[in-house]
């Protein structure tokens, strides 16, 4: 490898805001903040909203939104205007 082109992959610690949950691992992602773990070691902190632990995929909770007024409202609007069928003999 050419020396002084790649990034630096380090050890980072990446915090679910949603949830609270902290994770480390490698990253090569640049960030100012820092954040003391548990072994006493402050390592880089790279701030998600959105992590295995929050996501519904991940968790089994899944949102339910209010669909049902939605498709309602879609079909009133788009309603046809002659609802009566062709029947077409052969």
């Amino acid at each position: 490898m050419k020396k002084d082109i790649h990034p630096d992959y380090r050890t980072v610690v990446f915090l679910d805001t949603s949830s609270g949950a902290k994770f480390m691992t490698r990253s090569t992602i640049r960030t100012s903040e820092t954040i003391e773990w548990e072994d006493k070691h402050v390592y880089p902190l790279i701030k998600v909203e959105v992590s295995s632990v929050s996501h519904p995929f991940y968790t089994g909770k899944k949102i339910f939104l209010d669909t049902a007024g939605r498709i309602e409202r879609f079909n009133q609007k788009y309603k046809k205007k002659n609802t009566t069928a062709i029947s077409v003999d052969q």
